[in-house]
């Protein structure tokens, strides 16, 4: 049996899963010219990328609010310790992302920055902003729409 409180739990996870795939892939499209891929691919591979890309994107920040969820959440969320999961999804998505570009682009070698690409310590800073800004404004839309509900 739902309760409201799971109503409103559910509704906001699905409501941060859509706006997370919706505006990430309109992220990676509007980054692509500080990827390589941008002048080395045809348009299909590109496409394709950006889709693989933001299905990659909505598996790491679904996990990374899931898992925030398991340690920071409560039975009340997102009434109960909002700020907390938000935070602790940002920071690991966050870290996700420090980790992967590093890996990808020193390591492994599966992408490349063009020189239009702002970094810090070899990091892109756009994607770092990928996973501030959009988890952040996702979780606002989830903020705002409890606060007129109530």
């Amino acid at each position: 049996m739902f309760t409201r409180a799971s109503s409103v739990w559910l509704r906001s996870l699905r409501s941060y899963v859509f706006f997370l795939i919706l505006f990430n892939i309109l992220w990676e499209f509007l980054q692509l010219p500080l990827y390589t891929i941008w002048t080395h691919e045809n348009y299909q591979e590109i496409v394709y990328m950006v889709l693989h890309c933001t299905a990659g994107d909505a598996m790491i920040g679904t996990l990374s609010l899931v898992l925030s969820l398991i340690f920071a959440g409560t039975e009340t969320w997102p009434y109960g310790r909002f700020r907390e999961v938000a935070i602790s999804t940002i920071l690991l998505g966050v870290g996700y992302t420090v980790f992967s570009e590093w890996h990808n682009t020193t390591v492994t070698h599966n992408w490349a920055y063009t020189s239009a690409m702002p970094t810090f310590f070899g990091i892109g800073l756009a994607p770092l902003g990928q996973w501030i800004v959009i988890p952040s404004v996702s979780f606002w839309r989830i903020h705002r729409r409890l606060h007129t509900e109530q």
